[in-house]
């Protein structure tokens, strides 16, 4: 049988995802602080709230694999949240065009089903090298005015026109930019004993 599983994220494109597994799943929508800690790296940052959002979840639907997800874009050891307005989304694109970003993409996995005595975590970063193509400021307004990816770290969609801008694209998994890595994720819901195929 199947276990319950939960993706506690909002976001359509890890939804979809997700879907990819053909495993019935529910959404719920984690409500936390996705604040950084002051002086906390990039992948402390996404690891913490992958599992806060999980942890979040489990206190509403206890008996579940619940899976918690954040990303964190970082460039020359600064963090680039989501920028939230066409201005500070052309400043990001202005400081990342023809330079290397690194993105942190934190994936957890809480098992809180009844018949373990507290829940089992399982956490792990993974990070996706991106280079930025060196595009004019016309072309960057164009995209953000057409896209809008204000609620997006580093201000540029992969899954969407974003692709446009960029040059190269290094991960070990490849829907990790995405914001959900599914190579990482299958192996943790292995190990958490979800079957996949079925004879």
């Amino acid at each position: 049988m199947t276990p319950r599983l939960i993706l506690g994220s909002s976001s359509t494109y890890r939804q979809e995802l997700l879907g990819r597994l053909r495993i019935p799943f529910e959404v719920m929508i984690p409500a936390i602080d996705e604040l950084p800690l002051p002086g906390e790296a990039a992948e402390v940052t996404a690891l913490r709230l992958a599992k806060e959002k999980a942890l979040a979840i489990s206190r509403k639907a206890s008996g579940a694999i619940i899976i918690g997800c954040d990303q964190v874009a970082t460039l020359d050891g600064q963090q680039i949240g989501k920028p939230g307005t066409h201005e500070r989304a052309l400043a990001q694109l202005q400081q990342m065009r023809g330079r290397r970003v690194i993105f942190h993409t934190a994936l957890c996995v809480l098992d809180s089903r009844e018949s373990r005595s507290e829940p089992v975590v399982q956490l792990e970063n993974i990070q996706t090298f991106v280079t930025f193509r060196d595009l004019p400021d016309a072309e960057l307004n164009a995209y953000l005015r057409i896209e809008q990816p204000y609620d997006c770290a580093g201000s540029a969609k992969n899954e969407g026109l974003g692709i446009a801008i960029i040059d190269k694209i290094e991960s070990t998994d490849p829907t990790a930019l995405t914001g959900l890595p599914l190579i990482a994720l299958t192996s943790m819901l292995r190990q958490a004993g979800v079957p996949f195929f079925k004879s």
